[in-house]
């Protein structure tokens, strides 16, 4: 990969692991999350330094070597070497290359030490033997700047990590964040220390790319001791996590390994990706961290499952069922008032009206909106129904039914996500009891609704009394006549031949065929038209049902599924986003 396309990826990763934790705060741990904001911060602003420079920190324990090492590799005598422990207080850098004081600058490294490009003496020049002597003397005046490194470079030795001086060791610990390439000089008496291993190599863990590991002091070991002690150190590195990270033997003191570090950091200084490397390490580490932290994905469709739950605890909440049945018997009701036998339809104006008894007839609403129409439905939600109040039982049967929808959905979730989540659900299940009446006040019920068929029915049926007052009038007066010994009056009647099926002739006086034919038909009309306005109430309560289980969808999708899915879809983007930034 290009120093091109390294740059580009780089500065994905950190848009992703941005986007993650912008997702999770508040609602991960606050540490990690400043730790990773804080990688975020540290790759933008290196990104924004001098590309030219590769920043080498030499890090160690005290008495380690560490300025022994960078006087080796520099050829100069920079860092002062001493038995007072600490040694070093401030950070000293050694710059081979311009255009290194910003860099410097973030690094907060004041001390500094500016090494000349190229080779140190004129050896490229003609030979003169006038300058001779000239040449000599300028040697001894200025450093030599050693073979193969040539510009591009600051080298820092670090306070002591392990200083009792807590200043410098926040000194160390932000230089080694900041630092390109990192080389941890230890000792034969300290290679294997737990402080320097948990403390410092093990966080690294990933970054063996840009770790390089010095065992200074091999002057003092015999050559099977050296190999053996190397053998060892690779297997505490890599246990650490730092695969790939070298590790060589050295010796500030007789210049064993110097060259072959200082040709190291030469091709580090060249091919300037170390920082890049670095940063994207550092990136990926804490794009690990939270995305371990996100737990796992929930099983597919977690949500669906629990949603047709939801919903249907909350229509008993609400008290759908009390107001589909009330939907159906007011329709029934209204059906026989306006079809049924006019000599009994008196009965069902006792029976008061279901709808209107819960508040949700809409004359009701109207009067008590003080007004009808338009103005009654501009005030619809200042109303409130008169369906009896849920009981406690099914008032936790929604809750219920909400916290268990909230632990479908977020199955595999961290556990401060899930209370977050938790918290939001339960702010939705304090406001239920309102929204729920509102949604069923704010239905379109049906209830002024009459089919076409009543009004037929119900002038056939008074026309059928009307036919059946007359014959029973007419009756009557035949009879009174015939009391008071009065001429009768002519009745008309009519003659149905039955002869032609062995019967004989069958007479019926119209008077009586008027009364019994319009008194049965009516009753069967009442009784066809009962049949008929049951199955429309069914119907009818279908449709309320749809309506009404729509609209306690959409207050459920509004106080529940909606700030929940706005949780659980944070974390799916936390999740992505922590997922491209650490893959």
């Amino acid at each position: 990969m290009s120093r091109a396309d390294a740059r580009i990826d780089l500065t994905d990763r950190t848009a992703a692991l941005d986007t993650a934790v912008r997702a999770a705060t508040g609602r991960l741990d606050t540490a990690m999350l400043d730790d990773a904001r804080a990688v975020v911060t540290r790759a933008r602003e290196r990104g924004g330094l001098s590309a030219e420079h590769t920043v080498v920190a030499l890090a160690g324990a005290t008495g380690s070597g560490k300025s022994s090492v960078l006087n080796a590799v520099s050829g100069t005598d920079v860092a002062t070497v001493g038995v007072r422990r600490p040694t070093t207080s401030h950070p000293v850098a050694v710059v081979w290359g311009d255009g290194a004081g910003p860099l410097l600058d973030w690094l907060e490294v004041r001390r500094r030490h500016a090494m000349p490009a190229g080779p140190a003496d004129d050896e490229t020049d003609p030979p003169d033997p006038g300058r001779s002597s000239r040449r000599g003397l300028a040697r001894l005046r200025r450093p030599r700047t050693p073979a193969g490194i040539t510009t591009g470079l600051v080298l820092l030795d670090l306070p002591d990590h392990d200083s009792v001086v807590t200043e410098h060791r926040v000194r160390a610990e932000r230089l080694v964040e900041r630092a390109d390439l990192l080389v941890w000089v230890v000792d034969p008496q300290k290679y294997a220390d737990a402080a320097l291993h948990e403390g410092f190599l093990r966080p690294l863990a990933g970054h063996g790319e840009v770790v390089v590991v010095v065992l200074n002091q091999a002057d003092r070991l015999s050559a099977a001791e050296t190999d053996a002690m190397l053998a060892d150190l690779r297997r505490l590195v890599v246990a650490d996590g730092l695969d790939g990270a070298r590790v060589l033997a050295l010796s500030a003191r007789t210049g064993q390994g110097v060259d072959q570090l200082r040709g190291l950091l030469a091709e580090a200084a060249d091919r300037r990706e170390a920082a890049t490397a670095r940063l994207t390490a550092d990136v990926r580490a804490a794009a690990r961290v939270i995305a371990d932290a996100t737990g796992s994905t929930p099983p597919h469709r977690a949500g669906e499952r629990a949603a047709a739950g939801l919903v249907d605890a909350l229509e008993d909440a609400a008290g759908v069922p009390t107001v589909v049945d009330a939907v159906a018997r007011t329709h029934r009701r209204d059906a026989h008032l306006a079809t049924g036998w006019p000599v009994t339809r008196w009965v069902s104006r006792l029976r008061r009206d279901p709808l209107r008894r819960l508040g949700l007839r809409r004359e009701a609403v109207g009067a008590a909106g003080g007004g009808r129409g338009k103005d009654a439905d501009e005030r619809r939600d200042l109303l409130r129904s008169s369906l009896p109040t849920a009981t406690p039982a099914v008032r936790a049967t929604a809750a219920s039914a909400v916290r268990r929808y909230v632990d479908e959905v977020t199955e595999g979730a961290p556990e401060s996500w899930v209370l977050v989540v938790r918290g939001r659900a339960q702010d939705a299940v304090d406001r239920l009891p309102a929204e729920l009446d509102q949604a069923v006040v704010g239905t379109r019920l049906e209830a002024a609704r009459r089919p076409g068929w009543w009004t037929f029915a119900g002038a056939l049926q008074w026309l059928l009394l009307a036919v059946a007052v007359v014959g029973l009038g007419w009756l009557a007066l035949g009879a009174v006549l015939e009391y008071f010994r009065l001429p009768p009056l002519v009745v008309p009647v009519l003659t149905v031949d039955l002869t032609g099926s062995g019967g004989g002739v069958l007479e019926l006086p119209w008077p009586t065929l008027l009364a019994l034919g319009g008194l049965l038909l009516g009753l069967v009309l009442a009784l066809l038209a009962r049949a008929a306005s049951a199955w429309g109430s069914r119907r009818r309560a279908s449709r309320v049902r749809r309506r009404l289980r729509e609209a306690v969808s959409g207050v459920a999708d509004r106080l529940v599924r909606g700030p929940v899915g706005d949780e659980v879809g944070a974390l799916a983007r936390c999740r992505a986003a922590a997922s491209i930034a650490a893959g």
